[in-house]
């Protein structure tokens, strides 16, 4: 494609906006928690169905849908976009609030899914005109949000489903409140956390307030466990790993004059290292074991959650090429994400693959974090979002990784 070609991209991508903001919309004020995006999945088809070229499978993974556009030959290329919302009461003000009580989408799913319909605009059109040889494969996640009662979230499902089988490389995006439109986030390596949430049970034996001689404590044997769960990443894992073990729940008792049988404790533990991770797992159960040395007992499960997000730094290569082409003044920060989870990194764990954050705050000066009631967009950023998802993946069709 000549340069003239690439700043048609940004010209399509900029007659769009106006769409992509409306499909942004209306998501937004129609919210769906995950495996449960039947009204949204609905939406993106009647998007979907009028574009040249794009072919259309419905309820993978649920309520999942891939849009193929080319003659399914290799090389092929996936764009992927997650659609589902939070249990979050929406605290704005604008005209397209959440209609639905409770729900919200306050990570910037309603964007992610109007920017990739716009991407499958300017490619088909690029298609069209072009003729590349190679296929583009543009995944509607469900389920990035909440695991179901197996444990499993929607990139998972969507991989059982066969969606990655052929591809050569996999790019998703993600809204970043931390900065403004302008400046992307891009980082190689591992950019975001492995997540494991666990629930440790500290097991005594209960009796009268008035007698505790007579009982095996476990509210005092939590002080030492909690003592050593707290030292774990200072003391046990090097400071040079990334690393966190929070307490997010306790619980135990059910009145003033009882000495309680159990105390349960529950958090989450986030690394980058694959061997980071294991060690957190094993010092963790260890701080638990610290019952038995008080005269107790206790029981310890883990719930094994996504995987380190492993940004490939040659499919990283061609997104920062393609930004620079299409918007040259554009700010590149090279910075990990933090240690949030995120089930693209399922994905990047079975193919080359990479996640850049882009900046959406708004110039006002207040803070609308990711997950928070007051969440929202600079909506200028949508036509950028959909011009770097089409020339990355023009890009990626002749790259060799």
């Amino acid at each position: 494609m000549t340069d003239v070609g690439r700043s048609s991209i940004v010209s399509n991508a900029d007659f769009l906006e106006e769409k992509i903001r409306g499909w942004r919309r209306d998501i937004h004020s129609n919210p769906e928690l995950s495996f449960h995006e039947y009204e949204t999945s609905d939406y993106i088809a009647k998007v979907l169905e009028p574009i040249q070229g794009i072919s259309i499978q419905r309820n993978i993974a649920g309520t999942g849908i891939v849009a193929t556009l080319g003659t399914g030959e290799s090389p092929i290329v996936a764009l992927r976009a997650d659609m589902d919302a939070l249990p979050i009461i929406e605290k704005n003000s604008h005209s397209f609030v959440s209609r639905t009580e409770g729900v919200m989408h306050a990570c910037g799913h309603d964007a992610h899914t109007s920017i990739l319909l716009g991407a499958a605009q300017i490619l088909s059109e690029y298609f069209m005109k072009e003729r590349p040889t190679g296929t583009i494969r543009f995944l509607f996640q469900p389920a990035e949000e909440s695991a179901d009662e197996s444990g499993m979230t929607g990139a998972p499902y969507m991989i059982q489903a066969g969606v990655l089988n052929g591809v050569q490389a996999a790019v998703a995006l993600h809204m970043n409140p931390e900065s403004p439109v302008g400046e992307i986030w891009v980082n190689d390596g591992y950019s975001m956390a492995n997540v494991d949430n666990f629930r440790g049970v500290i097991l005594g034996k209960g009796g009268h307030a008035a007698y505790p001689h007579l009982t095996v404590d476990p509210i005092w044997m939590l002080a030492s466990v909690l003592q050593a769960l707290h030292g774990i990443v200072s003391r046990r894992i090097s400071p040079l790993k990334s690393a966190v073990v929070s307490i997010g729940q306790i619980h135990s008792g059910t009145t003033s004059n009882v000495i309680p049988t159990e105390v349960i404790v529950e958090g989450t533990l986030r690394s980058y290292d694959p061997q980071v991770r294991e060690a957190l797992i094993e010092e963790v159960e260890r701080a638990f074991s610290v019952a038995r040395v008080l005269g107790g007992d206790y029981r310890f499960e883990l719930v094994r959650g996504e995987p380190a997000l492993y940004n490939d730094p040659q499919v990283n290569q061609v997104i920062t090429d393609a930004i620079s082409t299409l918007y040259p003044n554009s700010k590149i920060t090279r910075v990990p994400f933090g240690l949030g989870g995120e089930d693209f990194g399922h994905m990047t764990q079975k193919i080359s693959g990479a996640m850049f954050f882009l900046g959406c705050q708004l110039p006002d000066g207040i803070v609308r974090g990711l997950h928070t009631p007051e969440f929202d967009i600079d909506e200028r950023i949508l036509p950028m979002g959909a011009a770097i998802l089409a020339e990355t993946a023009r890009r990626l069709l002749t790259a060799v990784l």
